[in-house]
């Protein structure tokens, strides 16, 4: 899928100023010319809007004045108890003279000690053999280890912090911990190195040509680059699946999916994803896509494709999603179809929306929905891992003042904090690769799809972060309105199917577990292997992963606890789509003549995957 492209740019097109690999550099002042041309262009746009830029005291979600009043708390409390810090310094050197120790017997020819600090088996970063054939090589990964790990354990045995101001010490220590890693200097990183000497700094000259590029791509900030991103286009190669647009309103469209059955089901599937991103997580290719997948077992299958906003926007609540998006897209399946229930389905803050949609249909008598399927869905907001770093009212007041100024929140942003949730796989793997090794970033359409990322209106966004991350107050019966009605998620009582995943760093698996003991309908709670992402997106035919049951319970109510949950859990092989089949099937009604999009009441508007799911924020 990967386009040709010069030697010299991310982008097809572009005079080539670095030669092809192996030849010699024709004219490389004309190349240093270009850049710092380009650079000195970067630099005066950064001067000019720095003054007035409403996102200059942030970082993604994160506001830096926050973290400085956390850090300097963590310091005073540091500075009240200098025996405990002695104590870390001393092991500290107790560290560093046994490595010193180790270094010099192997120098000396001696047998080679165990290493006094090694990197965990998952860590990517120390791949290369020169981190461990190498002595000088070996010896500063573990002087980075036995630094950054005492700097951390350092920070996590303080006491006296708050528990949210403890967290996000830790977690940004980890940040910083991360951004130092040798791997991330051309002087300390023997690929970098190496493959300096074979190309003759041509991969640096590349690498800074690619700073560029990104630079220039986020008009200043810095948007990595993880993918080749003109080898996709959405409706050609992602979002693939024929279907057709059978109704919209001013915040979704609604896609019907072609049938590949000659029957399906009586009742219908509509799957409300998050606005986070686009749908077509869901659609990527056909060998991993849910919505063919879905067809393929004769469902009729449907999915809300949501408006990327605009500052036009900015007023767009949470009760307009619900009613705009979630309640419009159910009328408009039943209406399509002539079904009187449908299932619904929703996926992280599309799951949100559908809970908070049936408590809302529920205290208006509405039986229209038939079962609810929640994909790693966080409803009760208490412990919601990592990304509590960000919430806080210090923090949200930064981010709605930021959003006063545009009317939404900025898609990189977004983007940012999540990548930070990961940082050496989705930052500093690709700052190596990209502007240390002049790689050119590989097509992957996944890594596309988290590029293609969506701003959020003003007010929906702040009432998200305020009244469910900061309050918590969906979980309390009658915490919220929604159209005018206090919600209940405790009234929900049609069947539930739950899926989360196990290694989940957005919404953690024992966080999305406690909607098991809220909705009060018969709850089926199944856990996946992997996270977010790969733990969802787990085609059978890949044969990954595996998931989890307990059916040693009853399913009306579940332990407790995730804990006993995972106990008493069975685990099996492959993905869960089928087990969700199981479960769905018999509570679909029967076989009808398939339904092509258009036969109904509503007629085509468009093609899949229609217009909306086109419009890129950056």
């Amino acid at each position: 899928m990967s386009k040709n492209k010069s030697a010299t740019s991310p982008k097809a097109g572009k005079d080539t100023t670095v030669p092809p690999e192996g030849q010699p550099a024709a004219d490389w002042p004309t190349v240093m010319a270009d850049i710092a041309g380009r650079s000195q262009t970067l630099v005066q746009d950064f001067l000019s809007r720095s003054a007035t830029d409403p996102k200059a005291g942030g970082v993604g979600m994160v506001d830096m004045t926050s973290i400085g009043s956390a850090f300097l708390e963590l310091t005073s409390k540091m500075m009240a108890e200098p025996t405990r810090l002695m104590d870390a310094q001393l092991g500290l050197w107790r560290g560093y003279m046994e490595l010193w120790r180790n270094a010099t017997l192997t120098a000396l020819g001696h047998e080679t000690a165990a290493p006094t600090a090694a990197p965990d088996s998952g860590d990517k970063r120390f791949a290369d053999p020169a981190w461990q054939e190498n002595q000088v090589f070996d010896f500063i990964k573990q002087s980075y280890l036995l630094t950054t790990r005492w700097m951390q354990s350092t920070v996590a045995d303080v006491e006296g912090l708050d528990p949210h101001t403890k967290h996000k010490v830790e977690f940004f220590t980890r940040q910083f911990a991360d951004a130092l890693a040798p791997t991330n200097f051309a002087l300390t990183n023997p690929q970098v190195l190496r493959t300096t000497a074979e190309s003759k700094g041509e991969n640096l000259i590349k690498g800074l040509q690619n700073l560029l590029e990104d630079l220039e791509k986020g008009k200043g900030k810095l948007r990595v680059s993880m993918t080749d991103e003109e080898a996709f286009t959405v409706g050609e190669n992602v979002a693939m699946t024929p279907g057709k647009v059978v109704a919209e309103t001013p915040l979704m469209q609604l896609i019907q999916y072609t049938p590949t059955t000659a029957t399906v089901k009586e009742t219908p599937v509509v799957i409300v994803p998050p606005w986070i991103n686009k749908f077509y997580i869901l659609d990527l290719r056909e060998k991993n896509s849910l919505v063919k997948w879905l067809t393929d077992q004769g469902y009729t299958t449907f999915i809300v494709s949501w408006i990327n906003p605009d500052a036009s926007l900015a007023e767009t609540t949470f009760d307009d999603y619900m009613l705009k998006g979630a309640v419009a897209a159910k009328d408009a399946v039943l209406k399509a179809t002539g079904a009187k229930q449908t299932h619904m389905v929703g996926y992280c803050i599309g799951g949100t929306l559908l809970a908070s949609t049936l408590a809302y249909l529920k205290a208006k008598k509405d039986t229209t929905v038939a079962t609810a399927t929640y994909f790693v869905t966080l409803t009760d907001f208490k412990e919601p891992g990592d990304l509590g770093v960000f919430i806080d009212d210090e923090q949200i007041s930064s981010i709605e003042k930021r959003m006063e100024e545009t009317g939404y929140l900025d898609a990189a942003d977004m983007a940012m904090s999540f990548n930070m949730l990961r940082a050496n796989d989705l930052i500093w793997s690709f700052v190596v690769s990209n502007y240390l090794l002049g790689k050119e970033p590989f097509p992957f359409d996944l890594l596309y799809w988290n590029a293609d990322s969506t701003r959020m209106p003003r007010a929906m966004h702040s009432f998200y972060l305020r009244k469910m991350y900061l309050e918590n107050k969906l979980s309390a019966p009658g915490g919220l309105s929604l159209g005018g009605i206090p919600i209940d998620l405790r009234t929900i009582d049609i069947p539930t199917y739950m899926i989360s995943c196990r290694e989940d760093h957005i919404a953690p698996w024992k966080s999305t577990f406690a909607a098991t003991q809220l909705f009060s309908g018969p709850t089926r709670f199944v856990l996946s292997g992997s996270g977010h992402i790969a733990g969802v997106v787990n085609a059978p035919a890949a044969k990954k992963y595996g998931y989890w049951t307990n059916d040693k319970t009853p399913t009306v109510k579940n332990p407790q606890t995730p804990d006993a949950w995972l106990a008493g859990a069975t685990e099996h092989p492959g993905s869960w789509w089928t087990d969700w089949d199981g479960w769905l099937r018999p509570q679909s009604g029967g076989d009808l003549p398939a339904r092509q999009p258009g036969d109904g009441k509503l007629k085509v508007i468009e093609d899949a995957p229609g217009r909306y799911v086109k419009t890129r924020a950056v």
